[in-house]
């Protein structure tokens, strides 16, 4: 009767550990109620990044004469075998642009220009203002990209490490999908999202990727650099737990002991 009562609550209790898992592994179990409305100005800016200090930039100034406009793009020497200088000079629009300490980077013809805590859009219309007129009868087409956009996922991710976004955007899912998406020790509704600003100064917002409410806030969106951090559930927590090698040493050294004190206690009755 005690075996068959202890199965028993075996069994409850794997029903319940199951249950409980299947409540928690669903990722924005409440989507059919998010207004479109929300969703469409929460996604209105998704991709226009802001530029911080050490960032990588793509500009390319570009126009009908392209003569005209090559003044603004860097150029790059490239080594060639054959050729009496050893070096052949290539056009190189695409060359990237450092933002150093102060939030400023190098323009052909420009000089500096402060770009930090600039958006995409706002670096292009800035650029574009100030060569045109001044230097070209046209409004010149910029278009900038960053070349650094990584976000580094943390904790319980399937793959983890360095997510790079090639195309400069990059959403939450986005993230943790690249990223082996979560495993089923993995805290869904506390992810911590660790962020720093064009001025160095981190901030910390958490998630619960069960309530589809997130998609509507700002942070959605990443930024790159920004830190995930996926916690494990309580149940992992406390099976990787493990017991000190002091104390394991402690308890092994108690049992001998305890086996020698009997061995000897039985040895005297005889």
């Amino acid at each position: 009767m005690k075996i068959r009562n202890l199965l028993l609550l075996a069994v409850t209790a794997l029903m319940f550990v199951a249950c409980t898992t299947e409540k928690t592994v669903p990722y924005l179990t409440n989507i059919d109620s998010i207004p479109s409305a929300a969703l469409t100005s929460a996604t209105a800016h998704a991709g226009d990044f802001t530029v911080k200090p050490g960032d990588m930039l793509l500009i390319n100034v570009s126009a009908t004469n392209s003569d005209a406009v090559k003044p603004f793009n860097k150029i790059k020497y490239i080594p060639t075998l054959g050729t009496s200088s050893g070096y052949n000079l290539t056009d190189r629009s695409t060359m990237y642009y450092l933002v150093d300490d102060y939030g400023n980077i190098d323009f052909p013809i420009l000089g500096k220009l402060h770009v930090v805590g600039m958006t995409r859009n706002a670096i292009e219309n800035y650029i574009a203002s100030l060569i045109y007129p001044k230097y070209l009868n046209e409004l010149p087409t910029i278009e900038c990209r960053l070349q650094n956009f990584r976000v580094y996922c943390l904790g319980e991710f399937g793959g983890g490490g360095v997510v790079n976004a090639e195309n400069g955007r990059l959403n939450l899912i986005e993230a943790i999908a690249q990223a082996g998406d979560l495993t089923l020790q993995g805290r869904r509704d506390n992810i911590l999202l660790i962020r720093t600003d064009p001025n160095g100064q981190r901030t910390i917002k958490r998630f619960n990727i069960q309530d589809a409410n997130i998609m509507a806030m700002p942070e959605f969106e990443l930024q790159q650099n920004d830190i995930l951090y996926v916690e494990p559930t309580v149940y992992k927590a406390r099976a990787a737990w493990s017991m000190p090698p002091v104390y394991s040493t402690a308890i092994g050294m108690l049992g001998t002991a305890m086996s020698l004190i009997t061995f000897i206690t039985v040895m005297a009755k005889k």
